[in-house]
């Protein structure tokens, strides 16, 4: 006799997630997880530790720091390694900079968000890795939703949304050459809401950053950027406080906040629920360059 049950909508994508993982780490060679200390990743890092329990992580973890992240992300990424016993990479673009590989950008609005791409894919050619984990989400922006979720870049760490293999039953296809690698999104099914309803399922710890506290912030192109020792306030520009929360986690120079009263992930969960626009969408400012202004940075190595 067999019992029949169906996995819960969050379980089946987990047990997705987890089937990625594996399947990574028996197909490459040196395979690494972006890890930034975003919600995204730190789903995409709860999960890999679930996927080979009770053994360790089989791979490193890779933050490409732009030099220009929020303090508290920083703690946060630095104390969740630490208790997992992950080994840590960082890939600074401050060294890309020094070294005459990057030029940054000066003047209103400047951010060293578009100069990691270069440090990205000089650490991928420095640790020769072969696969690389990102938390990337279909439902973020356009571009991602284009993407498999083994996603084949070239020699040059280059993108072609037009040629790209097909994942037929979920079966992947790994096959590179030499310098050629595969960026693999095993959250790629997931949608924001449903990121946050696993934090609370799972009773994920996130940087405080994403629920609502009070804080100095200034209007700029219809977003609230918050006052950080990294922005630069623009002519006219008079910060005051607010109460606000973090949708996403990115460079301090281009990451917005919106109003808030969401405390707690279940508040979190009942106010994503509600809105219609995405947390790119609504708090990216480096995703508002041009109608296709994260495709081309994709086609150019970007994550």
């Amino acid at each position: 006799m067999t019992t029949a049950y169906e996995l819960s909508h969050l379980r089946t994508l987990e047990a997705e997630a987890v089937h990625v993982f594996r399947e990574v780490a028996a197909t490459f060679e040196r395979p690494v997880l972006l890890f930034s200390g975003g919600k995204d990743s730190v789903v995409m890092l709860h999960v890999a530790a679930r996927a080979f329990w009770p053994a360790p992580l089989p791979f490193p973890v890779l933050h490409v720091d732009t030099g220009h992240n929020f303090d508290e992300v920083i703690e946060f990424r630095d104390r969740v390694v630490d208790r997992l016993g992950v080994r840590l990479l960082v890939a600074s673009v401050q060294d890309d900079i020094d070294a005459g590989r990057s030029v940054e950008e000066t003047g209103p609005g400047a951010s060293r968000n578009r100069l990691q791409t270069a440090t990205l894919l000089r650490a991928i050619s420095e640790h020769s890795f072969d696969a690389l984990f990102g938390g990337a989400r279909r439902d973020e922006e356009k571009a991602r939703a284009k993407e498999r979720v083994f996603s084949f870049r070239d020699r040059f760490g280059q993108w072609d949304p037009r040629n790209q293999r097909p994942e037929l039953w979920n079966i992947y296809n790994g096959r590179c050459r030499k310098n050629e690698h595969i960026r693999v999104f095993p959250l790629s099914n997931w949608t924001e809401l449903d990121v946050w309803e696993y934090i609370l399922a799972e009773g994920i710890e996130l940087p405080p950053l994403y629920y609502a506290h009070r804080r100095p912030v200034v209007q700029r192109d219809g977003m609230l950027l918050a006052q950080t020792r990294h922005l630069t306030l623009l002519d006219g520009e008079e910060p005051y406080e607010a109460r606000v929360r973090f949708r996403t986690v990115g460079d301090a120079t281009c990451t917005g906040c919106v109003e808030s009263a969401a405390t707690t992930p279940a508040d979190v969960v009942a106010e994503v629920a509600a809105t219609r626009v995405t947390e790119r969408g609504a708090t990216r400012a480096d995703d508002r360059i041009s109608e296709a202004g994260m495709e081309d940075r994709k086609r150019e190595g970007y994550f």
